[in-house]
């Protein structure tokens, strides 16, 4: 017993030290939110799409895919790639159906545990082989891209992006941060709906951009987490790769299935480096894979096998680009809802940025206090930030949520 005992003391004293981890601030939203009884409750905080009755959407294209794999293919292991199918249908989404970098077999690409998986393996790969490196990340940005970077131990620096007092873009901050940086910097780029706050550049302005970075030889680094999802049109959510694929730069690019295809939990996505020539490729992937080995070994197979069906099905690809454009559009119209509804309740602040922003994401500029004031008097969780999931947003709840930001929102 004694001895038992003892035993039980050292394991305790091992760790004892660990203290519990800080509450994730978006999951913490969600768990504030269930346990309040209000039947008037909104949670506009998690991004997850909904549909117009608030519930989890699967898309029909999803539905009729898993039909098809249901007891007709097999469960076993994908190389440490994973799926060629789904590696192949994901570049041409990316880099363009006819693109002539996958003819020429310039790209290294593994399969990915969805945009976060695919970020997590560049950043290892970044600090394997350019250990001196470090990544310029956006103010602000996804919360876990810090996480991503720092536990890869890659150096982060941060570069302008946003613009509280318009709620826009700050381009000339942009622009001197990448002017300034030395020459050949990595750099973390949201391809389109920028999360957190819904701003991207214009046509043009990628444009100079992308010439900025071929002038200091930086390299651009892709988050590609809402194509089709932003727009409604996939070939217009990937414009700003596409333009640095014509000014001939080499580019990193991460993609996700969980927004567009509504795989959250499936964690379907893909890594991609443009490459100089097919050996390079060659190499890069065979490195990507071994960082992939001792991590998770091999990706799942369900989800890209969903993946692989859909784009590879011409009547399939078809459904899901109406799918995905019904999805965008919805939260299009609930962004002109919320705008249009605090402007009769005759709001004296501007809403235009509610619908100049774009994606699932809507920077209000609300100020934490005004946050609390929401979730305390008005039970509508969303985070400190101001960040609002146009999601979450119906025509049942619209009218609430827009007398509730005005409450909040109204001078004395």
């Amino acid at each position: 017993m004694a001895a038992l005992q003892a035993a039980r003391a050292m394991a305790s004293s091992l760790f004892g030290h660990v203290e519990p981890a800080p509450k994730d601030p978006i999951l913490g939203v969600t768990e504030a939110y269930l346990a309040d009884p209000s039947p008037d409750k909104m949670n506009v905080g998690v991004g997850a799409y909904r549909d117009d009755n608030g519930q989890p959407l699967v898309l029909n294209c999803v539905r009729e895919a898993e039909r098809r794999i249901a007891g007709n293919l097999n469960m076993e292991y994908l190389p440490m790639g994973g799926s060629i199918k789904t590696i192949e249908e994901s570049l041409k989404l990316a880099y363009g159906e006819d693109s002539e970098f996958i003819k020429d077999k310039r790209i290294a690409a593994v399969q990915a545990l969805s945009g976060t998986g695919a970020c997590r393996l560049f950043a290892d790969f970044q600090k394997r082989f350019l250990p001196d490196s470090q990544i310029y990340i956006p103010t602000p940005t996804w919360a876990n891209h810090h996480n991503i970077w720092r536990d890869a131990q890659v150096p982060q620096k941060s570069f302008t992006y946003y613009h509280p007092e318009s709620r826009g873009l700050d381009f000339s901050g942009l622009m001197n941060d990448i002017k300034n940086a030395p020459d050949g910097s990595f750099f973390l780029l949201h391809a389109c709906a920028h999360n957190p706050t819904g701003v991207d550049p214009t046509e043009e302005q990628w444009r100079e951009i992308s010439h900025l970075f071929k002038v200091k030889k930086h390299f651009p680094f892709f988050d590609m987490a809402y194509q089709g999802f932003a727009s409604g049109d996939p070939e217009r959510d990937a414009k700003a790769i596409r333009i640095f694929l014509e000014d001939g730069h080499q580019i990193g690019c991460a993609q996700s299935y969980a927004k567009n295809m509504g795989l959250y939990g499936q964690r379907v996505g893909c890594l991609s480096i443009l490459c100089e020539d097919e050996m390079q490729a060659v190499a890069v992937k065979s490195q990507l894979q071994q960082i992939a080995r001792p991590m998770y070994s091999n990706p799942p197979v369900h989800g890209a096998l969903v993946v692989s069906i859909i784009l590879s099905d011409p009547e399939l690809k078809s459904l899901w680009l109406k799918e995905v454009k019904g999805m965008a559009d919805r939260i299009i119209g609930m962004r002109t809802a919320l705008k249009e509804n605090l402007e009769k309740l005759g709001s004296p602040l501007s809403w235009e940025h509610i619908t100049n922003q774009i994606g699932m994401f809507c920077y209000s500029g609300m100020t934490p206090e005004q946050v609390d004031r929401l979730t305390n008097e008005f039970h509508i969780y969303m985070t400190r930030n101001g960040r609002i999931s146009m999601a979450g947003v119906t025509t049942g709840n619209v009218q609430y949520l827009a007398n509730a930001i005005h409450e909040v929102t109204k001078p004395n």
